[in-house]
């Protein structure tokens, strides 16, 4: 049958000839070719199909509508510029919303920054210096102390502990400084934190380390300190690289100034701070071996006239007061207790927790205080200061550190009383070698050649803290 069957006889006569109604009597048109041309126009290539035709642009050429329009060559750029036209307008689009989620994210960021300013007592530290309260104290931004600090790169680490990570930072006046991030800090008591920081700044003691600034900007605030460059009183003492130990003079020098130091803290305040948590990790050596205290994390400002509970006892093993651990209760006697443990490694050698052959680790004060009850003083001291004379000077050593150890608060001295203490033993140690120093001079003046070969042990003395012995350093 004819595919043109069902078709109107009208449609037919347009892409067929022939009768319709007879078996193969209906036959293509081929649009394409004369006379038919003129029926069917085409201003392109004309290609034939069944019942139809196609009219089609040559390659390179282009029409709206090639049956009516002629073709026309086409701009060989048009595709691409298209391509760019939208490529451009996608980046556009995706440099605007970048632009656009960076400035919400600056804010963001400058409003959470403002949060903790205004959180950790900013505003009220601004205004302490606006009026000249506080001359010596510096805001330092975030961004200060990430360039100072190299962004808190791990390689300017100098010290990390309990309480934060300490890094090494150079200011834009090529300062060197120690840049504290806490870990853990109770800002529960803006005011009293505020407070705490002015003082600090303004703590005028050689044997302090002085606080220079503050980043308040952050969740936990960053505190900077000038920096010590020798090291810890930990790392001094107990030095595992063959160096040789420090004399006995030094040892005191460094026990009174660290005395004195934490005597400041208690009595030259208005309100006394009670470090919390004294040790020889917390006692650094400056250019001169000079003793520095340091890391006030812990600290606290002690209420006048009232007693400090706390409901978190903070501290290092081996040092902490039992009676601060079992009552909570934090004093100035707190830090006296924990200067005698200290006092104890600079007369024995040992740490805190020691380790006395393959049994688990010993408490150094209960060593000790076994030892002193014992009468078995001389074998848990230091060897390198042990000798012939040195009994008394040590024994009362042994009695200032037995008192500083006492359970209960009230039997220990204050700090006050153990740097005086430390004053005049060392005092007295030093006459004591001046003299034998002297006599020993006269004795290889006017003796015979012999004597020149063996001159008393007495005698040896030490330019600084690096010599052994039980010599004198240089006076300072």
């Amino acid at each position: 049958m004819c595919p043109m069957a069902l078709v109107t006889a009208a449609t037919a006569l347009k892409a067929y000839e022939g009768n319709p109604y007879l078996q193969g009597g209906c036959q293509d048109i081929n649009e394409c070719v004369p006379p038919n041309q003129s029926l069917y126009p085409c201003k392109g290539n004309c290609m034939n199909t069944v019942g139809s035709y196609n009219c089609l642009c040559p390659s390179g050429f282009r029409s709206d509508d090639p049956k009516s329009i002629p073709c026309v060559r086409a701009d060989p750029n048009k595709t691409l510029k298209i391509i760019l036209g939208i490529s451009a307008s996608i980046i556009f689009l995706m440099v605007c919303i970048f632009a656009l989620w960076a400035e919400y994210q600056k804010k963001k960021l400058a409003k959470e920054k403002e949060r903790f300013f205004h959180q950790n007592g900013g505003q009220i530290l601004y205004h302490q210096i606006m009026s000249k309260q506080v001359d010596t104290l510096k805001i330092f931004t975030q961004e200060d102390l990430k360039k100072a600090t190299n962004d808190f790169d791990e390689s300017r680490e100098v010290g990390k502990g309990g309480h934060g990570t300490v890094y090494k930072g150079i200011l834009k006046d090529n300062r060197e400084v120690a840049v504290k991030c806490s870990k853990i800090m109770n800002m529960a008591e803006t005011d009293e934190f505020v407070q705490e920081i002015i003082i600090l700044s303004q703590t005028n003691h050689r044997n302090v380390v002085r606080l220079l600034g503050c980043c308040l900007e952050v969740e936990v605030p960053i505190l900077v300190y000038e920096f010590i460059p020798n090291g810890t009183l930990f790392q001094f003492i107990h030095r595992n690289y063959g160096s040789p130990p420090p004399s006995l003079d030094t040892r005191l020098r460094v026990a009174q100034e660290s005395a004195e130091a934490l005597s400041y803290l208690h009595l030259s305040m208005n309100r006394p701070i009670v470090h919390g948590d004294v040790k020889s990790m917390n006692i650094l050596l400056d250019d001169n071996y000079m003793a520095k205290v340091t890391d006030f994390g812990a600290s606290r400002m002690l209420p006048k006239d009232e007693v400090q509970f706390m409901t978190l006892v903070q501290g290092t093993m081996g040092y902490l007061d039992p009676e601060y651990l079992l009552e909570r209760q934090l004093t100035e006697k707190s830090d006296v207790y924990s200067f005698g443990v200290v006092l104890l490694e600079l007369i024995t050698g040992k740490k805190a927790i020691y380790h006395g052959g393959p049994k688990e680790g010993k408490s150094l004060a209960s060593s000790f205080l076994l030892a002193m009850k014992d009468g078995s003083l001389e074998g848990i001291l230091d060897v390198s200061i042990v000798g012939v004379g040195l009994e008394m000077l040590l024994g009362e050593i042994a009695e200032l550190t037995r008192m500083c150890l006492s359970t209960m608060g009230e039997e220990r001295p204050s700090m006050t009383q153990v740097a005086d203490k430390l004053k005049a033993l060392r005092s007295a140690w030093r006459e004591k070698l001046v003299l034998d120093h002297g006599k020993a001079e006269c004795l290889v003046k006017f003796s015979s050649p012999a004597v020149l070969l063996d001159p008393p042990s007495s005698s040896t003395f030490s330019t600084g803290p690096h010599m052994s012995g039980i010599g004198i350093e240089t006076p300072r």
